[in-house]
């Protein structure tokens, strides 16, 4: 099972190469060894750490990290949730179609029991029954 932290505060000038490395010193694990990926979300000043062993509590590690602090970054563990916001939806989607999408099992395979369109925003809230459906 993979673990995923969130770096918070990640300023635009932080390449995604600075902060592999900083991940790799404070972890001790390697990107090239497939123990983590790195996802940049720069709409938010974010990034997604995820781990595919344990952590060794990375977050608290980091949080305490002098260059990390330098840089005003910060981590914490990502909690499961049981929905997803879904983008890209084309205008007039049923929900049903939304749905059967996820439920799929090449999509997941998850039971859905709500689908809440957000139109203005060709996106879609889906909730799963359950948080394992939506990794």
């Amino acid at each position: 099972s993979s673990t995923v932290v969130v770096l918070e505060n990640v300023q635009e000038a932080v390449k995604d190469c600075m902060l592999i490395m900083l991940v790799e010193n404070i972890s001790g694990l390697s990107e090239d060894d497939g123990d983590f990926s790195v996802e940049m979300i720069p709409e938010i000043h974010a990034a997604a750490v995820t781990f595919t062993g344990n952590t060794g509590e990375f977050a608290k590690k980091l949080n305490q990290n002098h260059r990390a602090k330098q840089q005003n970054i910060t981590a914490r563990c990502l909690e499961l949730t049981r929905s997803i916001r879904a983008e890209n939806i084309p205008p007039n989607t049923p929900n049903d179609y939304i749905t059967i999408y996820f439920e799929n099992k090449k999509n997941g395979g998850a039971q859905v029991v709500n689908v809440e369109q957000l139109p203005d925003e060709d996106a879609a809230i889906v909730t799963f029954s359950d948080h394992k459906g939506n990794a």
